[in-house]
């Protein structure tokens, strides 16, 4: 047998092993051609390969040891004293200059302080041992020990009603605590630190840990349930905006989550009834904010209204149109943990046709009372080729929504469509039923609208106008982008699974621009049949209290808010935000999705 001599000391023992294994078996090798085996004999002498292995065992060999250490801690004070050296042979050689003002580099420097600073300091952090003792008489305790760091803790504390003890009142989902998995809700808090905490209020226990450096100890006895956390998927969408700082009620200020009016929350957690866990959508941050439920939040607002109306004479309640059914008011949740973390009856309608047809609405006081707008369950709804959803135009009369109608349809005729009105009024010479309206018995359609097939509807000189919700699925599932201008109360009609519709609201500018820019555009009142004048002071301000009712009825609705200041500015983000609609997605309803 002929051995495979390696003449180099680096070379790696197991490949060279594996080369004389190769020359012992070589006749044993079933259709190995000469040319086969000379190259896998001259893979495994190569220097690239046996490098390769070494450099391999040793990372493996090191990453067994779990650390990596520096050579050295003081690679600055090296380098001065190198630097120290150099000075005096600068004149004696280029590359003796060379390195001296290489080692003086601003970049050199940095790299050097950061190496020493990295040396100089163990960043794992070691638990001390935990104290066993045993005493047979006690009851089960455990001990857990916490890294205190810049992240709070994730918890609460509250005092126990029944036995006056200190316990774990939540844990706040993907918190340190959490992360643990040894805290749990009810614990109960017997030593921290090796203070005994049984007779102390949740605040000195928040003060021991706030003034305790290191690791954190505490002694804990379990409690009996001890149920996993497990998070839920839901997401809601806010329609009220809420500061933790500025909330007398919070149980706990720090833990809080403040977020705005319209953001998208992840709620990860409903267990109590008052405060909710949750995240803001898409953030980060693992560990959950604490804000108010549904149902808490929804007895505050009626709490502090029915305040308010206690100051206002009938008048002014009949004018603000709030919510003026008293509703039972349960105790308001108590403020129990300490954090461990340091208009007129009638409105004038436009009509949907080139000629402005004005009709009064059919007013309706359930229509009017406003909803108690807290969280909308939300979901992701993707664009569907081929279906586009209804772009609802919604703001007061005068604001220019037709005139934005106008223009869009203008652009593409066989994209938008509008919905045919169904009248009750005969036919006029010259107009052809299902294009100017769809022409029907008053009876046929008064039937029709108390079954809730109308969107819309009102009458105007003894006759009834409407928009069905038929006309308008059909406009859809044909392939159109269906436009529609309604009256605001008929957005709970058009908010269902069924039409999906995307609510863009049209608002005013404040009066001076409102007054300016339609009297520069001599834009005709839509207050007067005729359009035969200019709006008046008097019509500007009723355009502007009427945006306000609808906005504060109705704001919960919006999808999109377009300030029609300027036409051409107005109609580019209405065409930037139908764009939007058909390619991207859009938190809506949870229940259009399901």
């Amino acid at each position: 047998m002929t051995a495979v001599v390696m003449e180099n000391v680096n070379w790696n023992p197991t490949l060279s092993k594996l080369l004389n294994s190769l020359e012992e078996n070589r006749t044993d090798i079933p259709n190995c051609s000469d040319e086969e085996f000379g190259f896998l004999s001259e893979l495994l002498r190569s220097k690239e390969l046996n490098a390769l292995v070494n450099v391999h065992k040793k990372i493996q060999a090191n990453a067994e040891d779990d650390k990596f250490f520096p050579v050295l801690s003081n690679s600055m004070d090296i380098d001065a004293e190198i630097l120290n050296m150099l000075s005096t042979k600068t004149h004696s050689s280029e590359l003796c200059k060379e390195l001296f003002y290489l080692l003086q580099k601003p970049h050199i420097q940095g790299l050097l302080c950061t190496h020493d600073a990295v040396a100089q300091k163990d960043y794992y952090p070691r638990l001390s041992e935990i104290p066993i003792e045993v005493d047979e008489d006690e009851e089960t305790v455990k001990i857990v020990q916490l890294v205190k760091s810049d992240e709070p803790l994730g918890a609460t504390l509250k005092t126990c009603e029944k036995t006056g003890k200190i316990i774990i009142a939540r844990v706040m989902h993907g918190g340190a605590a959490d992360r643990s998995g040894l805290i749990h809700v009810g614990d109960q808090i017997v030593e921290v630190n090796g203070i005994n905490v049984e007779d102390k209020t949740p605040g000195c226990v928040l003060k021991i840990l706030q003034n305790s450096e290191g690791t954190l100890t505490f002694k804990l006895i379990p409690a009996e349930s001890k149920e996993g956390m497990r998070e839920s998927k839901v997401r809601m969408r806010a329609h009220f905006s809420y500061k933790a700082a500025d909330d007398p009620e919070a149980p706990c200020k720090e833990a809080g989550l403040d977020f705005n009016k319209g953001d998208v929350l992840h709620i990860v957690c409903q267990d109590d009834p008052y405060w909710w866990q949750a995240r803001r959508e898409g953030d980060r941050n693992m560990r959950a904010g604490l804000i108010p439920s549904r149902a808490f939040q929804e007895r505050r607002i009626i709490l502090e209204r029915q305040r308010k109306n206690k100051d206002k004479s009938d008048d002014e309640k009949d004018n603000l149109s709030l919510c003026s059914v008293p509703v039972p008011l349960p105790t308001l949740c108590p403020r129990p943990s300490t954090s461990l973390h340091a208009s007129p009856t009638k409105c004038n309608l436009q009509g949907i046709k080139t000629k402005k047809i004005m009709y009064d609405a059919a007013e309706n006081d359930d229509f009017d009372r406003e909803e108690i707008a807290t969280y909308e369950e939300v979901a992701k709804l993707y664009p569907r080729p081929g279906l586009y959803r209804p772009v609802v135009l919604i703001g007061p009369p005068g604001v220019g929504r037709n005139e934005l109608k106008r223009r869009l349809m203008a652009t593409d005729p066989d994209k938008y469509k509008t919905p045919v009105p169904y009248t009750s009024r005969p036919p006029r010479p010259g107009e052809v039923d299902g294009k100017e309206y769809y022409f029907v018995t008053r009876e046929q359609m008064e039937t029709e609208i108390e079954s809730g097939k109308f969107i819309e509807y009102g009458e105007y000189k003894g006759n009834l106008y409407g928009t069905s919700a038929d006309s308008v699925s059909s406009l859809v599932n044909a392939g159109y982008v269906c436009l529609l201008n309604p009256h605001y109360q008929a957005l709970k009609m058009l908010r269902r699974p069924q039409i999906k519709p995307y609510v863009i609201y049209i608002k005013p500018p404040r009066f001076e621009i409102l007054k300016e820019t339609r009297n520069e555009a001599r834009a005709r009142s839509t207050f007067d049949e005729s359009n035969s004048r200019g709006f008046t002071d008097d019509e500007f301000h009723e355009i502007l209290h009427s945006a306000e009712r609808i906005e504060f009825l109705y704001a919960h609705f919006f999808d999109e808010t377009i300030i029609n200041a300027d036409l051409p500015i107005a109609f580019e983000q209405l065409v930037t935000a139908i764009h939007r609609v058909e390619s991207e997605p859009h938190w809506v309803p949870a229940s259009w999705v399901q």
